[in-house]
């Protein structure tokens, strides 16, 4: 039976990876909100805020790539959608294949694009200045939050990928993913913003991401920001599989 399910689940992700190599047009357009954000903030505003001795460039980064994780995850929904209203699922639920298997293929292929997305928004950010001395070590650290960022934020996107009545509702759950992160210390230090709003940006999660992802490429002792920021992955995580997982049933069965 497990090995049913792994070489099921191989061949709908191979399946859902080849829709989005023939369509790349939607990892261009993953990558183009957030390099423009990039471009924006640091030659446009980037000079007015006060970062120290940072670059804004390497200031930034840590949110534009959560930016990216954000864009990309609303393509989940969208083919998660497209798949509910062509009956693809009522065929797989046909066959002698596991049922879970096309919900893990959908999460797969989300974590592969992003993952295109994330290295091409690193590459223009190397181009506009980022510069690290972080080791092997420290750029694995990053590659596991992003990954479980990523990997909790694509179980959330199956939610309204099952559920949603049109295209657009189930895009349009991850704008406000998309810019949380205006409201953390991604853009600017939370100490310059008034009371609750500081309040709010210092304890939602991307602060904490942001933080740890920024203090891993400038070599500094992370401190406790790293564990908040694994327990808000891991938590969200939990909550959205158990959940997606539910609203699976609920429609399928």
């Amino acid at each position: 039976m497990t090995t049913y399910y792994f070489s099921d689940t191989a061949v709908l992700t191979g399946r859902t990876l080849r829709h989005v190599t023939r369509s790349m047009d939607t990892i261009i357009t993953t990558v183009i909100t957030p390099v423009a954000m990039m471009l924006m903030f640091v030659y446009v505003f980037g000079g007015a805020i006060d970062t120290g001795s940072v670059s804004y460039v390497n200031y930034m980064l840590p949110g534009i790539l959560l930016i990216t994780i954000a864009s990309g995850i609303s393509y989940t929904a969208y083919r998660l959608f497209t798949d509910m209203k062509s009956g693809i699922f009522e065929r797989f639920q046909s066959m002698p294949i596991a049922r879970s298997g096309v919900l893990w293929a959908h999460v797969f292929t989300s974590l592969v694009a992003n993952l295109i997305s994330l290295v091409i928004v690193v590459g223009v950010a190397l181009i506009m200045g980022f510069r690290t001395g972080a080791g092997p070590l420290a750029w694995l650290a990053v590659a596991g939050i992003l990954f479980l960022f990523t990997l909790a934020l694509t179980w959330l996107a199956v939610i309204p990928g099952l559920s949603a009545t049109s295209v657009e509702g189930a895009g349009a759950f991850a704008y406000p993913l998309i810019f949380l992160p205006f409201v953390s210390s991604a853009f600017v230090p939370t100490q310059t913003m008034p009371g609750p709003v500081r309040a709010f940006a210092e304890h939602q999660p991307v602060t904490s991401i942001v933080n740890t992802i920024r203090d891993l490429f400038a070599q500094r002792p992370v401190g406790d920001d790293i564990w908040t920021a694994l327990a808000w992955c891991a938590g969200i995580l939990v909550v959205a599989y158990v959940s997606a997982m539910a609203t699976y049933r609920r429609k399928i069965a």
